[in-house]
Order: structure tokens, then C-alpha cells, then sequence
């Protein structure tokens, strides 16, 4: 009875975010269309085409996992050093 239960919960939760999107009246606007475009309109500045447009195809994710990947490598290498000190501050 209780997994049914939990079973009909998450199912209606479920349906009530996947359907909202579907019914909403208007696109939610974000921080971009909201705020800072009203303020450039507002002393002078239109919205221009950004120098490399990560909108295309999946570079955003690849810029991403390549700074994910850099900084794997630097926390890694200099690990040893970060708890070696951390071991001598607390011994002494």
C-alpha cells in the first residue's frame, strides 16, 4: 500500500512540472531580458551578437568540460601539497 502510494505522489508531482512549461502563458524572461537589457535601452545601448556565440551545438558544454578537466588536473597535482600543509599546521 505504501509504494502505491509513493508510487501515485511522485507520478502526479511529476506531471504537474513536466505539464507546467506546456500551459504557461509566456516564456519566463531571465536576468539578461529582465534587467540588463532594460538598463543598457535605458542609457543608449541595443544588444548585440556575442564574439563567440556558445548557443551552437553543444560548445558551451565543451568549454565547460574542458575547464572542469584543467582544473581536475591542477587540484590533483597540487593535492599532495594541499594536505601536507594542512597536516603540519595541525601538528604544531
Amino acid at each position: 500500500m505504501f509504494r502505491l502510494s509513493l508510487v501515485t505522489v511522485v507520478t502526479g508531482i511529476s506531471i504537474v512540472f513536466y505539464a507546467s512549461p506546456v500551459f504557461a502563458e509566456q516564456k519566463w524572461t531571465g536576468v539578461d531580458e529582465a534587467v540588463v537589457e532594460k538598463i543598457a535601452k535605458e542609457h543608449g545601448r541595443e544588444a548585440r551578437e556575442p564574439f563567440i556565440n556558445t548557443d551552437n551545438g553543444d560548445l558551451l558544454l565543451f568549454v565547460f568540460l574542458l575547464a572542469g578537466t584543467v582544473a581536475g588536473f591542477a587540484a590533483g597535482y597540487y593535492w599532495r601539497i594541499l594536505t601536507e600543509q594542512k597536516r603540519k599546521e595541525g601538528q604544531g
